[in-house]
């Protein structure tokens, strides 16, 4: 019985350290996956390589997202396979309901004519096919640099509106004078 004692009573000074529960479930990916190389399809044909170095999915989220903190490349594809532009951005969310992209950071498109677009925060709205932004946008073409804050495009970046366009243009002898350089420019390339 004395033996029973002290044996419960040095038992009973332990206390176990046990890290808190989590009670909420939506701080917690459903999925998270390291090192991602995958193709995604829609009705069947592939449309877009994904790579990124995390990809997590938060299913109970409101609302549910794919978070790429660790950045995210991405590649679109026509239904013949052929690239129609690629995507890099430091971060990025993929709000799938929606299906709407938001990517963060240092974000770097590439057409199809071979013009590099620059930008810290782009949206991409599948459900459109548009893509756009308010923030400070770089367009390196093959013959001029345009700048400004904002722009509207198509998912290809083919055809895209600059809003309050900066930068130096050069106009053909037409008579015409630029008097307010505030003003939208489009720029339509042709196909």
């Amino acid at each position: 019985m004395v033996m029973f004692i002290l044996l419960s009573v040095a038992c009973s000074g332990r206390k176990k350290i046990v890290g808190e529960a989590i009670t909420e479930r939506d701080s917690l990916p459903i999925m998270e996956t390291k090192g991602v190389s995958t193709l995604i399809s829609d009705s069947g044909i592939i449309r877009y390589r994904l790579q990124a170095e995390d990809w997590r999915v938060f299913d109970k989220k409101k609302p549910p997202y794919w978070a790429f903190e660790e950045g995210v490349y991405l590649e679109t594809f026509d239904t013949l396979f052929q690239m129609e532009a690629n995507i890099k951005a430091d971060t990025a969310y993929y709000y799938e309901k929606q299906k709407l992209w938001k990517l963060m950071g240092n974000v770097v498109i590439r057409n199809l004519k071979g013009e590099k677009f620059n930008t810290e925060l782009l949206y991409w709205d599948q459900n459109t096919e548009k893509v756009y932004s308010d923030r400070f946008i770089r367009i390196e073409q093959p013959d001029r640099i345009i700048t400004g804050r904002g722009f509207d495009s198509n998912q290809q970046m083919t055809k895209y509106t600059i809003h309050k366009p900066e930068g130096i243009f050069y106009l053909e002898d037409s008579g015409v004078v630029a008097a307010d350089t505030t003003q939208t420019v489009q720029i339509t390339q042709a196909n």
